[in-house]
């Protein structure tokens, strides 16, 4: 058996913070792209129903890492639309998010609130997962619905109230939205990973790095597992927009080319998505029982 690891994580947090194990891990492109797209149909929606609901407050995966709710920025590179967007790395207060929002309420009359389900809000009730990460869509609160909670309980300088609304496991299930760049990048970095268990043995993940120059490419190459096993990258402090609730051009352009141009062919069946399904061939077993060490009795 040669195990050879594969990047995988929407949170693009895996490799280092100068991208130099890894640019951007598969999956993270098409959950960006897919941000891009909600948030453009979410300022349309605020836009008609702002005369009573002015705020809308959307909370979005990342864990503690500010990837994701970045690429909201995706949606509106030119900041045409009253879009604020919190990251665990901002530092931020509810206070000083409730006077952010009121002065662009006084400005624009309405305010998107992208939140990140790590923003620092307080106790949420949290469950950790196996690896000892809080699962925040397994707590008792969300940090959207503190957020609301706090901003109509101060009170907002507009009419009406905030509302919000809290994206699930669709951010990373909903193939619609996938990026053609993800699907393809996705696909070459399973077949260097093949290629790496067959030429290199076990010790290494595949990964994909970018090439140099102003036109986006990749390549794909190796590195030590050990480098990576225990990495977390954080989301450059370099990135992160003064005011605290925005990012800078940089990160728009680093984002940008994963979120591709095309939409995804979808096959259909009766009108029904068409999911591919493995035959389910295994190999002999030859190794006793086991039993996952979460799911041992204590």
């Amino acid at each position: 058996l040669v195990p050879v690891g594969v990047p995988k994580p929407i949170d693009n947090d895996v490799g280092d913070s100068e991208f130099k194990l890894i640019d951007h891990t598969p999956g993270y492109g098409s959950v960006a792209r897919y941000w891009a797209y909600n948030i453009q149909n979410a300022n349309e929606e605020n836009r008609g129903s702002s005369p009573s609901d002015p705020v809308l407050v959307i909370q979005v995966m990342g864990r503690k890492i500010g990837f994701i709710p970045a690429a909201a920025r995706l949606a509106d590179p030119y900041r045409e639309m009253p879009l604020q967007i919190y990251m665990p790395e901002s530092n931020l207060t509810l206070e000083q998010m409730a006077e952010n929002v009121n002065q662009e309420l006084s400005k624009s009359g309405r305010c998107l609130v992208v939140v990140s389900e790590g923003f620092p809000v307080g106790d949420l009730g949290e469950l950790k997962d196996a690896f000892g990460h809080t699962a925040f869509s397994s707590s008792k609160l969300t940090v959207q619905q503190v957020v609301v909670n706090y901003l109509n309980s101060v009170g907002l300088k507009a009419h009406g109230a905030a509302r919000g609304q809290v994206a699930g496991t669709d951010q990373r299930d909903t193939m619609i939205y996938a990026s053609t760049v993800d699907l393809d990048e996705a696909y070459k970095v399973g077949e260097k990973a093949v290629q790496i268990a067959i030429e290199d043995g076990n010790g290494f993940m595949a990964t994909i790095l970018r090439q140099p120059g102003s036109i986006y490419n990749v390549y794909y190459d190796k590195v030590p597992l050990e480098k990576v096993a225990n990495s977390e990258r954080s989301f450059p402090k370099a990135w992160l927009a003064p005011n605290g609730i925005d990012v800078t051009d940089d990160f728009v352009a680093y984002a940008r080319p994963l979120i591709g141009e095309d939409w995804v062919s979808v096959p259909l069946v009766n009108g029904l998505q068409r999911f591919a399904r493995f035959k389910p061939i295994f190999a002999e077993k030859k190794l006793k029982e086991y039993v996952p060490q979460t799911y041992r009795e204590t």
